[in-house]
C-alpha cells in the first residue's frame, strides 16, 4: 500500500472511530448532577478500556489536576497505572511493556505533543482520550503521524473542569475580564469548560443570564452557539423539565469574597489557601516534614468530609472526641484535652494515635494554624464588623467600629484595607460617607499604596453604578419583616449572619419570581415549571461561602439539584487578584471620592 492511501485509510478509520464512540458515550453514561462523580466515571472508564496489563497515564499540566481532585494516586495504582507522565516531559523513557492512557486537552500544544509521540513511540499501545471536542483536522493529523499503527482508541472524554465538591466546580482561571470585557482567550476557556460540564452531567439547558453584565450576555451565547454546532453531542433524553443554566457575573456581588470565614473547607481557604486540595503548611511555626503540605480530599477523608460544612468551633470540639474515644481503649494513654495545643502534643506524644489515624494528626496541625492566626490577627472582632458592615445599616456605628479596629496593632494591613473596602462598599453613597478620613487612618497606620489603592478599585468593580441588584436595603415587605425579626430574636452566630446575595438570587429562581427583565432568557423559550436541575456559573469566581449556599439549598429543597461553578474559587486575596487583573483599579485614584451621585446607574 503507497503511504498516501494507508495515511488517508488511517485517517479515515481513526475519525470514523471518534464518531462511533461519541454517539455510544451518550447511551451508556446516564445523567448525575454529582460534579466529582462524573469526571471520577470518566477516569474509570478510561482505565477499564484499556484492558489488563501495565499502564502509565500521560497527561498535561491541566488534566493533571482534574484527575488528581478525583482520585488519590494510591487508588489509580489498583487499577494497574503505575506511571504517571506530563506529556510536556522530555526525559521520558522508552517503556514498551507499557499501555499509554493519553487525557489531554485538545489544544494545538497537546495536539502538537503528541504527533511527536506518535511517530517515535515510547510505549506499545495508545489509548488517547482528549477533554473536550477535538477537530477533524487534528484527529486527521494524529492518523497520519501514527504510521507504526500503535493508537487503539480516540476519544473525547468531557472532564474538562477541576471538580472540587460533588456540586462546585472551577476552571482554575483568575483574571479573566479586561476592564468589563472577556480576556478572549479566558472567553474560549470557559466556553470549553462549560459546555464540557454540560456534557459531563448530559444536560442540554436553557440559559438565563445576568442583564448588568455584558461578560455573562457574551458567554450564554458563545455556549449556546456550541450546543447549536455540536447538536448531535447534546441530544439527550428529554426531561419533563428542561435543566436551566444561570450566568452570573462577580461584579453584582463584590461583599461575599471579602468576608472572613468560619466553617472549615472555607475558613482554610481564606487563611491557608487551598489549591487543588492541597494546603501549603510550610511557613507554620514547627511544623514537622511530613506536614509541610496536607490534602484535604472530601473523597478520602472521612473527617473532612464530614466537618467541611461545619463552624470553627464544632470542629475542634469533634477532634476533641476522637482523641477521647481512643483514650477510653486506651485507658493508660489519658491526658487532658482542654485546648488546641493539648490536642498538638497529644498527637506528639502518642506516635501510636499519629499511626493509627494519620488524618486526625492533619486536621489537628490545621486547625491549631487557624488557630493561632485568629489570635494572632484579633480575627473575631475583624470578623464581626465585617458582618455589621454587610449586614446592618447603622452609618454611625459601623464607622466608629471600623475607626476603632484601624487603631488597634494586632489588625493587619489586609484586614484593615478589607474593612475600609467593606464600609466604602456598602456607604458610598450615604450622606455622611466618611471614606476620605479612612483613607487617611489607612495612611497613617502605614498601609502600603497597594491596599489603598485597591479600596477604590474594588468600589470601581463591584460598586453600586455597575450592580443590576441592590446588595444592602431589602425592598419588599416580607425581606423587611424577615430582617426585623432576625433583629428581636438575636442571631445564632454573629460571625455567620452574612448569607452571599447568591442564595436570594436561587430563592427566587425556584420560587419562579427571578425577574425576567433582571436575569433574561437567551432566546425566545421560558421556563413555565419550577426548574429541577440548575447549573450555575459566576464569571469572576464563586467562593467556598456560595458553595455552602448550594450545599444547604440541596438538602432543603426537594426535588431541585444546584451545581455551582466559577472561573476559579476565590478567596480575598484571589479576589483582590482579579480585581487588579481587571485593571479597572488604573482608572481610580487612591482617596478619591467614590461617592459621586452623578455616577450612571444601570
Amino acid at each position: 500500500m503507497c503511504p498516501s492511501t494507508k495515511n488517508q485509510k488511517d485517517a479515515n478509520s481513526i475519525t470514523y472511530r471518534l464518531t462511533i464512540v461519541l454517539k455510544r458515550l451518550g447511551i451508556c453514561q446516564f445523567a448525575t448532577m454529582n460534579v466529582v462523580f462524573a469526571v471520577k466515571q470518566y477516569i474509570s472508564k478510561m482505565i477499564e478500556d484499556s484492558g489488563p496489563g501495565m499502564k502509565v497515564l500521560l497527561m498535561d499540566k491541566e488534566t493533571t489536576g482534574i484527575v488528581s481532585m478525583v482520585y488519590t494516586q494510591s487508588e489509580i495504582l489498583q487499577k494497574e497505572v503505575y506511571l504517571f507522565e506530563r506529556i510536556d516531559s522530555q526525559n521520558r523513557e522508552t517503556m514498551k511493556h507499557l499501555k499509554a492512557i493519553c487525557f489531554l486537552r485538545p489544544t494545538k500544544e497537546n495536539v502538537d505533543y503528541l504527533i511527536q509521540e506518535l511517530r517515535r513511540p515510547r510505549y506499545s499501545v495508545y489509548f488517547i482520550y482528549f477533554s473536550n471536542v477535538i477537530s477533524k483536522s487534528d484527529v486527521k493529523s494524529l492518523a497520519e503521524a501514527d504510521e507504526q499503527e500503535v493508537v487503539a482508541e480516540v476519544q473525547e472524554f468531557y472532564g474538562d473542569y477541576i471538580a472540587v465538591n460533588p456540586h462546585l466546580f472551577s476552571l482554575n482561571i483568575l483574571g479573566c475580564c479586561q476592564g468589563r470585557n472577556w480576556d478572549p482567550a479566558q472567553l474560549s476557556r470557559t466556553t470549553q469548560g462549560l459546555t464540557a460540564l454540560l456534557l459531563s452531567l448530559k444536560k442540554c439547558p436553557m440559559i438565563r443570564y445576568q442583564l448588568s453584565s455584558e461578560a455573562a450576555k457574551r458567554l450564554a451565547e458563545c455556549v449556546k452557539q456550541v450546543i447549536t454546532k455540536e447538536y448531535e453531542l447534546f441530544e439527550f433524553r428529554r426531561t419533563e423539565v428542561p435543566p436551566l443554566l444561570l450566568i452570573l457575573d462577580r461584579c453584582d456581588d463584590a461583599i461575599t469574597p471579602l468576608l472572613n470565614q468560619w466553617t472549615y473547607q472555607a475558613m482554610v481557604h481564606e487563611l491557608l489557601g487551598i489549591n487543588n486540595n492541597r494546603i501549603d503548611l510550610s511557613r507554620v511555626p514547627g511544623i514537622s516534614k511530613d506536614l509541610r503540605e496536607v490534602v484535604l480530599s472530601a473523597e478520602n477523608d472521612e473527617f473532612y468530609a464530614n466537618n467541611m460544612y461545619l463552624n470553627f468551633a464544632e470542629i475542634g470540639s469533634n477532634i476533641k472526641n476522637l482523641m477521647e474515644d481512643f483514650q477510653k481503649r486506651k485507658p493508660k494513654e489519658q491526658q487532658k484535652l482542654e485546648s488546641i495545643a493539648d490536642m498538638k502534643a497529644f498527637v506528639e506524644n502518642y506516635p501510636q494515635f499519629k499511626k493509627m489515624s494519620g488524618t486526625v494528626s492533619k486536621h489537628v496541625t490545621v486547625v491549631g494554624e487557624l488557630s493561632r492566626l485568629v489570635s494572632e490577627r484579633n480575627l473575631l472582632e475583624v470578623s464581626e464588623v465585617e458582618q455589621e458592615l454587610a449586614c446592618q445599616n447603622d452609618h454611625s456605628s459601623a464607622l466608629q467600629n471600623v475607626k476603632r479596629l484601624l487603631q488597634n496593632p494586632k489588625v493587619t494591613e489586609f484586614d484593615a484595607a478589607r474593612l475600609v473596602m467593606l464600609y466604602a462598599l456598602h456607604y458610598e453613597r450615604h450622606s455622611s460617607n466618611s471614606l476620605p478620613g479612612l483613607m487617611m487612618d489607612l495612611r497613617n497606620k502605614g498601609v502600603s499604596e497597594k491596599y489603598r489603592k485597591l479600596v477604590s478599585a474594588v468600589v470601581e468593580y463591584g460598586g453600586k453604578r455597575v450592580r443590576g441588584s441592590d446588595l444592602f436595603s431589602p425592598k419588599d415587605a416580607v425581606a423587611i419583616t424577615k430582617q426585623f425579626l432576625k433583629g428581636l430574636k438575636g442571631v445564632e452566630n454573629v460571625y455567620t449572619q452574612h448569607q452571599p446575595f447568591l442564595h436570594e438570587t436561587l430563592d427566587h429562581l425556584i420560587k419562579g419570581k427571578l425577574k425576567e427583565n433582571l436575569y433574561p432568557y437567551l432566546g425566545p423559550s421560558t421556563l413555565r415549571d419550577r426548574p429541577q436541575d440548575i447549573i450555575v456559573f459566576v464569571i469572576g469566581g464563586a467562593t467556598y461561602e456560595e458553595a455552602l449556599t448550594i450545599y444547604n439549598l440541596n438538602r432543603t429543597t426537594p426535588g431541585v439539584r444546584i451545581v455551582l461553578g466559577g472561573t476559579t474559587v476565590h478567596n480575598t486575596k484571589s479576589f483582590l487578584e482579579e480585581v487588579l487583573a481587571s485593571g479597572l483599579h488604573s482608572r481610580s485614584k487612591e482617596g478619591s471620592q467614590v461617592t459621586s451621585r452623578s455616577a450612571s446607574r444601570r
